[in-house]
């Protein structure tokens, strides 16, 4: 492909639910970070241009990606930009480990280098919680201490101040296999933080298999919303996760527990429509981390069930 844009996201979905959000995917369907035997290779450049042809806006910024003006000339060439930057903040039981500030400034910088919109951090995936995912309600579970939890938003308190003072929204992303995977850690460690520099970006995909309720919980955030990821939830395998049948995360990501948007179990109306709501102004993340199809194909019909959707929703 010359990396021309051949379908734009205004014609594919004409008037519009959320108007104001833009929509984007995550670049994992075409190069898994977590499993990356679980997908094929693939040129950097391939992908953006898959990301174009299929009328996405923008996309996460993708290790494999160029840099500089070189990075500035592939995402023009396609209209797209980066949306997000990734920032995984290493943490143990006690909170953030030696250097884990410094590493997100890193990503910060590489998102302003970028001109990227959103911050996003995390918990890395780690041997203590990986193996509880989507089962991570009992009281056996290793868990991040008071103090843990304390120190972890000070932190994210700190780089959020620095993202804003750069015209960057910072917005903390739940995930399955992490510290912060229920809801019960997503309360906690947003009652602990301020929400005018640490946002939320609401996984739903995590924020479900962690055992929430996706409608609710973007209901319960609101305003501190400011990025979304629109993932789906195979029933089957969330199910066999539940009873450790298949054991942890990683091995859910095997089985292909995310799966393409509206052949799970995510409201992905309730979804929307609670966006559309809220008037809500930042970017939904497609995203779907293994699939059992050709990258591109489970795009498409993500793509084409979210078009249908906020058609729908907008009568």
């Amino acid at each position: 492909m010359t990396g021309a844009r051949t379908i734009e996201p205004a014609a594919v979905v004409g008037r519009r639910a959320i108007p104001r959000a833009k929509l984007g995917i995550v670049h994992i369907l075409w190069a898994n970070d977590d499993l990356p035997e679980l997908t094929p290779p693939i040129e950097p450049l391939q992908i953006l241009d898959e990301i174009a042809r299929l009328g996405f806006e923008g996309t996460q910024l993708a290790g494999s990606f160029p840099r500089g003006a070189a990075l500035d000339e592939a995402l023009a060439a396609r209209a797209l930009r980066i949306a997000e930057v990734y920032a995984c903040i290493e943490c143990d039981a006690d909170g953030p480990v030696a250097g884990a500030l410094e590493f997100g400034r890193a990503k910060l910088a590489e998102l302003h280098a970028a001109h990227g919109d959103t911050l996003v951090a995390a918990l890395p995936v780690g041997p203590a919680r990986a193996p509880w995912g989507g089962r991570a309600d009992g009281p056996d579970v290793p868990r991040m201490t008071d103090e843990g939890f304390r120190r972890l938003a000070v932190l994210l308190e700190t780089l959020g101040r620095e993202a804003s003072d750069l015209g960057h929204p910072l917005a903390f992303h739940n995930h399955v296999g992490t510290y912060v995977e229920t809801p019960a850690e997503v309360e906690k460690l947003f009652s602990m933080s301020d929400p005018a520099v640490v946002g939320s970006c609401l996984d739903v995909g995590h924020y479900l298999l962690g055992g929430g309720d996706p409608v609710a919980g973007l209901t319960r955030y609101g305003d501190r919303v400011k990025h979304v990821h629109l993932k789906d939830v195979d029933p089957t395998v969330k199910a066999a996760m539940a009873t450790g049948e298949v054991d942890g995360f990683l091995a859910g990501l095997r089985s292909r527990v995310f799966c393409e948007s509206g052949r799970g179990l995510l409201d992905v109306r309730g979804v929307l429509r609670t966006l559309d709501g809220m008037d809500y102004a930042g970017w939904v993340m497609v995203e779907q981390d293994t699939t059992w199809r050709p990258p591109s194909e489970s795009a498409a019909m993500s793509r084409a069930v979210v078009d249908l959707i906020l058609r729908e929703l907008a009568g």
